[in-house]
């Protein structure tokens, strides 16, 4: 009986499929060589993509500081900023602030009116217009801050400075205690000052640069320590507590100066604020100046 041609058994190749050593090692070396080809025109590219945005970090860091800082200057109480060294700046913050009434539009003054009087202590006043809302109690009402003698608002006994009562709206504010306010406003305005925060501070502590590259300082900003008459230096920070507003500080320096031309008087001032952060080796450095009206 003969077989078929299926029944016959298959013959297989001589030769063995499959990768040699040799070709394996070859395959490597080849995969090796073009790797390194490679890397060497991506290590650059990808390297200054992480720079670059490291960079942009830092300088959105240090933009978004001086901003704030610069925001809360324009809003400070006129005659109120100083700096007790380069490293920190201070001022006294104001919310709101509008005209108080005068004088009543008729004599005797009607019950629908109060004009604040200066001769002697007054209850309350009328604000001209009204403000966009009511000061809180506690919060401190300010006329004519001129920055010395009894009409410095830091200054303990000051004929400048005192607190809203209860009751308190956008059109009339109430004064606890009775209060006697020392001089007139020359355009009749007064500056509502936060009970929360009195006076502020932003305080750069310990700038400078560790052995990685990254700056060693950070940026505080300090609120709700009362009123100092004459700092002797910044205000002490308590880094537990202390809101931070920017890290890696490798240098920083504040500087207010203020018109001081003989005879005139001194409406207007320049705050210049600088900040340098760095990290890895990557350091960013800004300049920011903010015009301060001295007008009380």
């Amino acid at each position: 009986m003969r077989r078929s041609r299926s029944d016959r058994p298959i013959r297989l190749s001589g030769r063995p499929r499959g990768f040699t050593l040799v070709e394996i090692v070859i395959v490597i070396v080849l995969t090796s060589v073009i790797a390194a080809v490679v890397a060497v025109f991506i290590t650059k590219p990808v390297q200054g993509y992480v720079d670059a945005s490291r960079r942009a970090e830092l300088t959105d860091a240090a933009d978004t500081a001086l901003r704030r800082i610069g925001r809360d200057l324009r809003l400070a109480l006129p005659n109120s900023v100083r700096n007790a060294g380069d490293k920190c700046i201070e001022f006294i913050p104001t919310t709101t602030g509008g005209r108080y009434r005068a004088q009543c539009s008729t004599q005797p003054c009607p019950a629908t009116e109060d004009a604040l009087d200066f001769t002697t202590a007054d209850t309350a006043f009328d604000v001209l217009g009204g403000l966009n809302s009511a000061p809180s109690r506690g919060d401190y009402i300010v006329i004519n801050n001129t920055g010395s003698g009894t009409s410095d608002a830091y200054a303990a006994g000051n004929t400048v400075r005192t607190t809203v009562g209860t009751g308190a709206t956008a059109a009339r504010i109430p004064l606890s205690p009775a209060f006697q306010f020392g001089y007139e406003s020359p355009s009749n305005h007064f500056f509502v000052v936060p009970g929360t925060d009195q006076a502020v501070s932003y305080v750069c502590s310990n700038p400078g640069v560790d052995s990685a590259g990254s700056g060693t300082g950070i940026l505080y900003r300090i609120s709700g320590y009362g009123f100092v008459a004459a700092p002797t230096g910044c205000q002490a920070i308590d880094p537990s507590t202390t809101p931070v507003l920017a890290k890696n500080v490798s240098q920083c320096s504040f500087s207010y100066a203020a018109n001081s031309a003989p005879s005139v008087f001194q409406r207007y001032a320049i705050v210049s604020l600088r900040l340098t952060l760095a990290q890895s080796n990557e350091a960013v450095s800004l300049i920011h100046q903010v015009h301060v009206s001295n007008v009380p």
